[in-house]
């Protein structure tokens, strides 16, 4: 399991309490679904939190860059069990990331965080290497434990194999979070199975020579 913490909410300094952390990302998830992104404040976050404003400002540079950090720590929870096959591995991926995507917490925060980053560069920056880019971790597991069962031909092209994982991502999680968050439809054990063919239809034709 990753580390709960991203690297870019790091600073040097003293040792940084992984409690005061874990009550700050908290803390400020709660504040979100109570209070949405427009009222949300460093100071109320820090009330619930126990902790001193201070506290937050030596962490975190504002509230978007607190907030895109507590959305993470949510999406660091998604695992890839072994479930015997590569289909059954996407089906369960995409039913945990579907049920995390429901979760209010998740909704809001992740919602609010888009939003904000139509017109904020360094925000979308951040959700991309916060969130989007450490997710891709589930796509390279994935292909690469396909390819040791042999459900999946290497690939012995660096770029290419970038490239197709890149889409894979793309495709799934934009799929998912469409369904749940904006078509508000049930992301279910059927939906799952019928975008898993859908999807290894389309990854075969990406891997033929």
């Amino acid at each position: 399991m990753q580390s709960r913490i991203p690297p870019s909410a790091r600073t040097g300094g003293r040792p940084r309490s992984a409690a005061a952390d874990t009550a700050i990302l908290e803390a400020t998830r709660q504040a979100l679904v109570e209070l949405g992104w427009s009222k949300l404040t460093l100071g109320d976050v820090a009330t619930r939190a126990g902790v001193a404003k201070t506290t937050l400002y030596r962490r975190w540079a504002g509230k978007s860059e607190l907030v895109v950090d507590a959305v993470a720590e949510l999406f660091d929870e998604l695992e890839l069990p072994d479930r015997g096959s590569l289909a059954a591995d996407i089906e369960g991926v995409v039913l945990q990331f579907a049920a995390l995507l429901s979760r209010p917490e998740t909704k809001t925060a992740l919602m609010a965080v888009v939003a904000e980053s139509t017109s904020d560069a360094p925000l979308r920056e951040r959700i991309r290497t916060s969130i989007v880019d450490r997710q891709k971790r589930l796509v390279l597991a994935g292909r690469q434990r396909a390819q040791l069962r042999g459900e999946l031909p290497p690939e012995p092209d660096p770029d290419a194999a970038r490239q197709t994982a890149d889409l894979i991502f793309d495709v799934t999680a934009g799929a998912v979070v469409h369904r749940t968050l904006v078509s508000a439809e049930p992301v279910d054990e059927d939906w799952a199975r019928r975008f898993t063919l859908l999807l290894l239809g389309g990854l075969a034709a990406t891997t033929q020579p």
